[in-house]
């Protein structure tokens, strides 16, 4: 299936683009082969990125159209800004790169709709054919399978002779998967004699549920079950680091002025130093020093986070609590993403005595560890949801959870961005005190 979207996004942007200098006049000049032939690779790598040819887009078009049309803006976007450098904008007809890249994108959109809406009719018509064969073991709900056959009195994994396999390979034409629901003790009879029975063939193991195995590897000739695995490969480890540099960098030197005010502000306001270190937990659970603008006076400063803020909290000076409500005592953290120790986006991180309600933030939901896969961030898609603030209730820390949780998947560069900008709107928050 991936292969057939990029053959019909290509032949989409070819199409978009001749469409366009036909509807011009333009259509005798090669402009518009030249234009589609530099946009193609371009859109083809932010379409990789963005996962617009993942599996999961398939019967689930919505997504796999927005991916596509939000690569493609990316992509028109980079160009626009190579061509300005370049300066070869004067050699092309911006009309026909305008109305090319509109045409495109709507081939794309209604290709795309086509064909995943297609793909959703063939899994929910069933023409995927799916087995159970039961031996002593029951699987719900049935009605996920296309058939169910019940081994028991004439399939016997046990008795490995013709009459037996033959019997299997007749019970299993026209199946494209197998599943088998018996016995612990039966497992490997049945894994032996489905062998070579070419079908994809699975055995149920109800124990390893509470594993949630991701894969099945290897260590030293024994099987392992892989349990985890970083939220990021190396190339998009990288990007994002590159991404976390740049915006740093960046935001350092644009808000100097600010941040050089507001430490003079707080060493006039009240005695102590300007930054307030706090170890919080980082990625990998390794804990760090966090850096924040001091907003507390340094005699009531509370390390381990013990005893969350409160509206008008007596410990928070005049300055302190206007940084605080904009969101401005959290800058300093640019110094660690620079460090490495944090990210530009990812869950926030938390201190060591944190609570929720009376529990600590590890004692309300045990997936609380699983958001430390990636590295804490400035802010994050828990933040941009209004989750924020102090967790008075337990259901105040599982909001922000299963947020973090949810941001582990499906990372893109372009979803830290809209993050990024997501976040201007909720920076003054009325859960920021």
């Amino acid at each position: 299936m991936g292969i057939a979207l990029i053959t019909l996004d290509s032949l989409s942007i070819y199409l978009g683009f001749f469409i366009a200098a036909a509807g011009y006049g333009l259509l005798y000049k090669s402009q518009w082969y030249v234009m589609a032939t530099v946009m193609l690779p371009v859109y083809l790598g932010c379409a990789a990125n963005a996962r617009a040819y993942a599996g999961d887009i398939l019967g689930n078009w919505g997504p796999g159209i927005s991916r596509a049309i939000t690569a493609f803006a990316l992509g028109v976007g980079v160009l626009t800004f190579i061509a300005f450098f370049l300066k070869v904008g004067d050699d092309f007809s911006r009309v026909t790169f305008a109305i090319g890249c509109g045409v495109s994108v709507v081939l794309i959109a209604v290709s795309r709709d086509a064909v995943l809406r297609y793909s959703k009719r063939l899994l929910t018509d069933n023409r995927y054919s799916i087995v159970l064969i039961t031996d002593g073991a029951a699987c719900e709900p049935l009605s996920q399978f296309s058939s169910v056959i019940a081994a028991e009195g004439w399939l016997d994994p046990a008795n490995a002779c013709p009459d037996m396999y033959g019997r299997l390979a007749s019970a299993l034409i026209g199946a494209d998967r197998v599943v088998v629901a018996c016995k612990p003790e039966r497992r490997a009879l049945w894994a032996h004699a489905l062998k070579g029975a070419n079908v994809r063939s699975e055995v149920i193991a109800p124990e390893l549920d509470a594993l949630h195995p991701l894969a099945v590897s290897g260590c030293g000739g024994t099987s392992t079950l892989v349990v985890a695995d970083g939220p990021l490969n190396a190339f998009d480890s990288f990007s994002k680091r590159c991404f976390d540099l740049v915006v740093a960098s960046g935001a350092l030197l644009i808000m100097s002025p600010l941040l050089l005010t507001i430490a003079l502000l707080i060493k006039i306001d009240s005695p102590g130093p300007v930054f307030f270190r706090q170890i919080r937990i980082g990625q990998g659970n390794r804990a760090f020093r966090m850096i924040k603008f001091r907003s507390m006076r340094i005699d009531v400063a509370d390390h381990d986070a013990s005893r969350l803020t409160t509206r008008r909290d007596p410990r928070v000076t005049r300055v302190g609590r206007f940084i605080r409500r904009t969101s401005i005592d959290e800058l300093p953290q640019l110094l660690n993403v620079l460090a490495g120790t944090m990210s530009v986006v990812g869950p926030r991180p938390h201190a060591l005595g944190a609570k929720a309600a009376t529990k600590l933030y590890w004692e309300v939901d045990q997936r609380y560890w699983h958001r430390h896969a990636a590295k804490p961030g400035l802010t994050g898609l828990a933040q941009i949801r209004g989750f924020r603030g102090n967790t008075e209730q337990e259901r105040d820390l599982t909001n922000r959870l299963h947020s973090d949780l949810e941001y582990l998947h499906g990372w893109s560069i372009w979803r830290d961005v809209m993050i990024i900008v997501r976040t201007f709107y909720v920076l003054t928050d009325k859960n920021a005190y």
